[in-house]
């Protein structure tokens, strides 16, 4: 973002903004999955969390998520102007001024990581602290725009939060909060590249190097494959270790076997079908991609809520 970009628009521009305005820079639907996976962390943790404490953890690791898109949207105000999906933004869309999202992000980083460390501990605010540099700074300052593998790198920083959950209960970081984290930063990747393939030209006119503009659309579709086939083991990795049992391998096994199934018909799908169809089975696979996170998290939830000792379970890692 240059500076001209911040500064060209006066205060005066924008008029107004309201709550929602505010409330919409945190992006809630991101924070709503942040929200989801990081208590997925802390309540599948060995050990327990007072209610009160746990609520305050994860509201202060979502306080970190929405600080991280504050300042996500400051920077990347300028392609969000000329993205189409992205252009009703509260900066673009004039209702609030960079400077009040960049402060808001900065005064949210500050507050949160500081009430995790009193609420939990310092390491997992030292997670959290990571987390928003790393999205902030590491991703949308520098891979963004410089390299498509972009969101390959950039994935780490979604991928934190059942982590830093995982963290705030038990003090440590263990081997099935690593698998956590690996599981969302591999699955982030086809992900993005299945909504690159239906949103290519938006990247395109913004100038974001994501493998479809870099590498074309067949490229991506194979990256998607590839993304695909080593997720599957890494998710299934997750029902031999102490969270998983048979509810989570079920769930597992489907949903890896219908998100590999989905990445082949992409891979195998010509660009002339795909604008006949409308890219009807990029979105299908992008939605499902949704899906396929979620059910994976709510597995483990309920895996821990439920005794599965009488069946032996074998646990391998």
């Amino acid at each position: 973002m240059t500076d001209a970009s911040v500064t060209s628009s006066s205060y005066s521009t924008y008029n107004h903004p309201e709550f929602g305005d505010y409330f919409a820079l945190l992006k809630p639907r991101v924070m709503s999955l942040v929200i989801f996976t990081a208590s997925v962390g802390l309540f599948v943790a060995p050990k327990g969390v007072h209610p009160i404490l746990a609520f305050a953890s994860i509201l202060f690791i979502a306080i970190g998520a929405g600080a991280s898109g504050a300042l996500n949207m400051w920077w990347d105000a300028d392609i969000d102007s000329v993205m189409k999906r992205t252009s009703e933004r509260p900066i673009p869309g004039g209702r609030v001024s960079p400077s009040e999202a960049r402060n808001l992000g900065l005064w949210l980083s500050v507050f949160s990581v500081g009430m995790l460390a009193i609420t939990a501990n310092f390491l997992s605010a030292a997670l959290l602290a990571f987390t928003i540099f790393f999205y902030a700074v590491v991703y949308t300052m520098w891979l963004k725009r410089w390299t498509p593998q972009n969101i390959v790198i950039g994935g780490a920083a979604g991928a934190f939060p059942p982590m830093i959950g995982w963290v705030a209960a038990t003090g440590g970081v263990s081997v099935e909060s690593v698998l956590m984290f690996a599981l969302i930063f591999m699955w982030t990747p086809p992900h993005f590249w299945a909504l690159a393939l239906f949103m290519n030209d938006d990247y395109s006119k913004a100038g974001v190097p994501m493998l479809t503009v870099t590498h074309g659309k067949k490229s991506t579709r194979l990256h998607i494959l590839i993304y695909s086939v080593l997720l599957a083991p890494l998710a299934l990795s997750l029902a031999f270790t102490e969270l998983g049992g048979p509810i989570y391998f079920l769930t597992a096994l489907s949903l890896n076997g219908w998100f590999l199934l989905g990445a082949y018909r992409l891979f195998n799908s010509s660009e002339i079908n795909a604008i006949l169809q409308k890219y009807s089975r990029e979105k299908t696979f992008f939605f499902f991609s949704i899906l396929y996170l979620f059910a994976h998290f709510l597995a483990l939830l309920i895996e821990a809520s439920i005794d599965f000792t009488f069946i032996n379970w074998p646990v391998f890692i």
